[in-house]
């Protein structure tokens, strides 16, 4: 008899920055050192949201393409980070609402939360950004900061 579960999903916070790419990188080798699946979850901010949700009937197609935009995003984060080689156990979703919130809720069902360390600008030049402050502080699973200058692999080709 097997009693051995399958690991939970390693999942990856993706705005398509490089900061993404980075985390998907060092995500992928968590998740292939865990045997676990990947997931790269993008969001579509809640204000972008709302304002498609009170347009006329007529334009729902505004929040098919906000949608579309987030996906491409994605996808080129996924391209930059992995080339050809994406991972046989990658999911990738898009998912309307703040980030932080969306990302705190998906971490309920993750072993781990892999984000890149946005910052640096803004208010006060802050080392982490507010997302991944928010991550980190209410997240229900062990949050990885990945930083731009800390990837451990170069980018594909």
């Amino acid at each position: 008899m097997n009693t051995q579960a399958t690991s939970p999903r390693i999942i990856v916070g993706v705005d398509g920055s490089e900061y993404s790419s980075n985390a998907l990188r060092l995500a992928r080798r968590v998740a292939d050192s865990f045997d676990a699946p990947l997931e790269a979850i993008t969001c579509i901010g809640t204000p972008d949201f709302y304002i498609a949700s009170h347009l006329d009937l007529g334009y729902e197609k505004f929040t098919q393409q906000l949608e579309e935009t987030a996906a491409r995003l994605a996808d080129e984060a996924l391209d930059r980070a992995f080339g050809e080689d994406r991972p046989a156990r990658l999911g990738v979703t898009v998912k309307f609402g703040s980030p932080a919130k969306v990302l705190v809720e998906e971490s309920r069902d993750a072993q781990l939360l892999v984000i890149g360390r946005h910052g640096g600008g803004g208010f006060l030049s802050q080392a982490i950004g507010s997302v991944g402050r928010a991550c980190a502080a209410h997240s229900h699973c062990p949050v990885l900061l990945v930083d731009q200058a800390n990837s451990t692999e170069s980018a594909p080709g």
